[in-house]
Parts: C-alpha cells; structure tokens; sequence
C-alpha cells in the first residue's frame, strides 16, 4: 500500500467531540510527521450546523440552491472553529496552492473552490462525503477518507462490512440488509454512513472510499496506513464497480 497524499474528511461527530478529534488529529500528525503521507489535507463536515440547516429547510423550505450554500458554510465554519483548537493546522481557501506545494498538513475550506467551480448537485444527497471525494479526484487521488464515529457500513446483523462495490452496496440497500438509518424527534435522518450521491462519484471517478473510526482508543487510521494487522482492523473500503 503505496500514499503519498490523502484527502480526509472529519465528520462533525468527531469535530464536535474535542478527545475524539484529538485521537483524529494526532494520528495524522503523526503520519504527516514521519513522512508517511506527505501532504493532507482535511475537508471538515458540517455537523449539527449542517443538521441546523437542513431542520430549518424542511420547516420554511428555503430551496436547493439556499439550503446547499448554506451546508456548506458550515463546513468553512468548522473549518475555522478546527483551526482555532489546533492553530499549527492552516486554513487554506485557495484550491491552487494546495495544488502547488508537495508537503502540506491543512485544513481547506471549500466554499470558495466550489462556488467558482459549482459542478455538484444542490442537493442534501450531496454532503461533505461527495465534496471530500469531489476534492480527491481533483488532485487525481485514488483514495478518499471519510473520518467517522463508526467502525464503517454495517449489516443488519450490525457486523462490519470490510470491502463492497458500490453495485453491492445499492444492491443490499434495496433489499434492507443495510442497518437502518434513524430519525430523531423532528423526523430528520441522522448521520448516516455515507452521503447518497457518493456512490455515483465512486463510479464516476474510479475512486475508493474507506471509512475509519476516528474516536477515543481507537487507532483505526494510523493502523491501516502502517498495515498493522490489516486483515484484522475493522474498516469498510467502497470500491468502484
């Protein structure tokens, strides 16, 4: 297993739990520090702003084009707010330096690259796991990261699927053999594993996705970079079809 560099995403469930985001952070310094990777760059989710956001737009309707800019804000807002905690980690805005310089550990806010560019559906099936990998592909990575609370896509039985295609993954969604997804008390969704419209990125980029565990006491991501007992981590890697 071959890195150089690496889009993660950090969901808000990490970014808003400090410990969990500090296990997050200090497993990519680490790999950043011994030359591991030599260039991250970190795509923050939009958390309960984004959940905010999209409450309020299935209370007052405040249409696609609205509610989409707005989620992603968020994810600059909490781009900043992860700066503040860890202020060694740069905010960058400009997609072109990220693109330039070969060693980098950042944080990129994406609202100004995505509106200039503005090739995403305005949609809540395109959230900060379809932007992340979105990001990836335009750095011409093969891999993408999505940093969650969760082990990664789960059976009905809750057991772990550790690799599946994305015709897989559509396959047992439709036939319910996915876990279920909540609602909470206004009978919005709650984070679910992935976003609806990665899938389609998956395919069309030609792109893997691995879900890792970013909480407390977990070493999920440093352990599957170094490949320490691979066959043994709990970890769930998309593969496109």
């Amino acid at each position: 297993m071959l890195h150089n560099d690496a889009v993660f995403k950090i969901s808000g469930k990490i970014l808003e739990d400090y410990k969990n985001l500090e296990c997050t952070i200090s497993q990519l310094k680490k790999l950043y520090e011994d030359n591991t990777l030599q260039k991250i760059i970190i795509i923050p989710g939009g958390g309960s702003y984004a959940d905010f956001i999209r409450s309020i737009d299935k209370k007052l309707v405040l249409g696609d084009d609205l509610a989409h800019w707005m989620a992603i804000f968020s994810m600059d807002y909490n781009g900043k707010k992860l700066n503040d905690i860890f202020p060694d980690l740069e905010c960058i805005n400009d997609f072109k330096k990220i693109q330039r310089v070969s060693n980098i550990f950042c944080i990129f806010l994406p609202n100004n690259y995505l509106r200039k560019k503005d090739e995403l559906p305005h949609s809540w099936d395109v959230t900060s796991d379809s932007i992340a990998i979105y990001i990836a592909n335009k750095l011409n990575l093969n891999e993408c990261y999505l940093i969650k609370d969760v082990e990664g896509i789960y059976n009905k039985n809750n057991e772990v699927i550790k690799k599946i295609s994305t015709i897989q993954y559509r396959e047992l969604k439709k036939s319910g053999k996915l876990a279920k997804i909540g609602l909470n008390q206004d009978n919005i969704k709650k984070s679910k594993p992935v976003d609806s419209y990665l899938l389609t990125l998956i395919d069309k980029y030609k792109i893997s996705c691995i879900l890792l565990n970013g909480t407390l006491q977990n070493s999920s991501i440093l352990n599957y970079f170094k490949n320490i007992e691979l066959e043994n981590q709990v970890y769930t890697k998309i593969n496109f079809s």
